[in-house]
């Protein structure tokens, strides 16, 4: 399976509403709940309403369009970066996921994959 890197720095937010966010950026995740309106961007992209935020992540996805029968994938790739100390937010789109870790942990986290026989490109 192969894993793209993604060069941008991220970070993940709260903010007020989704008003400011601009749904044309490159990367822009968005969550909505009861509690809270989410977003995940490039870093410079923070819009200015933001409540909350955590800044220095970094992103890579699973490369290709997953088939929902799929089962796994990212229960893998989270367990072997678990078992590593590494830390992960996940988001999943319709056609894959992205695995975001803190700066610190991205090269490690890439050479667990790789070592796990993951390509990464």
């Amino acid at each position: 399976m192969e894993i793209k890197k993604i060069d941008y720095d991220f970070s993940v937010c709260k903010v007020k509403d989704f008003s400011k966010v601009n749904l044309d950026n490159e990367y822009c995740f968005i969550g909505k709940t009861d509690e809270e309106n989410s977003l995940v961007c490039i870093t410079e992209n923070i819009p200015e309403n933001v409540t909350e935020r955590e800044d220095g992540w970094k992103a890579f996805r699973i490369q290709g369009v997953l088939d929902f029968s799929l089962i796994g994938i990212l229960s893998k790739i989270s367990t072997l970066l678990a078992e590593n100390k590494i830390g992960i937010f996940a988001i999943s789109t319709y056609n894959t996921d992205y695995i975001l870790t803190k700066k610190d942990n991205y090269n490690k986290a890439l050479d667990v994959l790789i070592n796990a026989g993951y390509q990464v490109v």
